[in-house]
């Protein structure tokens, strides 16, 4: 009795181990590799799959998601004979879990081998400073490579990326000191232009003021001169007006003489020709005046002193 119960337990236990190796799930974006008796029979995709226990065995399980792989730098010899360092991350991708487990041992390694030399290649054909600019040119010199040779091997290369270009210690002091020189000049050119600049703006500046002012001096220069002629053509229009007679204007040019002598600087008199006329005519003025009074009858016309001729002024 004891005997068949250990049979029956040995049973349950083959039963329940052979369940579990009969039925494999496998995750999403994964791959297994089934093999029967060392020989591959099929790729088991995501999800709920059936084995025949003990015959099938489950090789290994591939994650088919896009992979990011970091490689540590490599030194490289430019085509001017100079050594950088490079660090390099491959994206990639398996296509075919058949492929990346039979057509290569470690596909790693091999992805890792390929990008150095196809490296070497690629960077001994430049120079450095065309290493350090031609970043874009290198990435995709290198994924055509990758990718063309990966494909056998169920790989498929999404993208190489560069994320160092170390050149050596001594090219990096000269590139910093020729960068600064580069920076100077051209701090030195800015500041020149804008001095430039600015004395052109000055003189610009003046210059217009100049003109501005030039204008307003001219300007008001027509304004006074217009006024003047317009209080010349005033005076004139009321002379004219007031109809002014020879004895009027004989008058006012006696008065205005001691105007002339005013100050103590003028020691000469010029008397101009016309000052007889004038006095001619004051003289008869006064001499119509005073035979106006005569007949009349009146205390002038007796009393009236005899009349000299005026005398004319002394020319100092």
């Amino acid at each position: 009795m004891d005997a068949v119960i250990i049979v029956l337990i040995i049973l349950v236990v083959l039963v329940f181990i052979a369940l579990i190796k009969t039925i494999q799930v496998i995750p999403q974006a994964s791959a297994a590799i089934v093999e029967r008796f060392g020989r591959y029979t099929r790729t088991l995709n995501a999800g709920l799959n059936i084995v025949v226990p003990f015959i099938d065995t489950v090789r290994n399980r591939i994650d088919l998601r896009e992979q990011v792989v970091p490689f540590p730098p490599q030194p490289v010899i430019t085509q001017d004979n100079l050594v950088v360092n490079i660090d390099t991350v491959i994206y990639y991708q398996v296509t075919d879990a058949r492929a990346a487990t039979y057509e290569v041992a470690s596909y790693i390694q091999a992805i890792e081998q390929l990008t150095v030399t196809t490296l070497r290649n690629i960077i001994g054909g430049m120079d450095l400073e065309r290493t350090l600019t031609s970043r874009e040119e290198i990435n995709a010199a290198l994924r055509g490579v990758l990718d063309e040779a990966t494909g056998k091997w169920g790989i498929r290369v999404n993208r190489v990326e560069l994320k160092a270009i170390e050149p050596p210690t001594s090219i990096q002091d000269s590139m910093e000191k020729q960068m600064r020189a580069d920076r100077d000049k051209r701090a030195a050119i800015l500041q020149a232009e804008g001095v430039r600049q600015s004395e052109i703006l000055q003189a610009e500046g003046h210059k217009q003021s100049e003109i501005l002012r030039a204008e307003g001096d001219a300007k008001a220069a027509a304004l006074r001169a217009e006024g003047e002629a317009q209080a010349i053509r005033t005076v004139f229009e009321s002379i004219h007006a007031g109809d002014p007679d020879q004895k009027l204007l004989s008058y006012q040019y006696l008065q205005m003489l001691p105007k002339i002598a005013e100050g103590d600087a003028n020691k000469l008199w010029i008397v101009p020709s016309e000052i007889g006329d004038a006095l001619k005519g004051l003289g008869g003025a006064l001499d119509g005046f005073r035979g106006h009074g005569g007949q009349d009858g009146g205390p002038g016309a007796a009393a009236a002193p005899t009349r000299r001729p005026p005398e004319r002024p002394r020319i100092d």
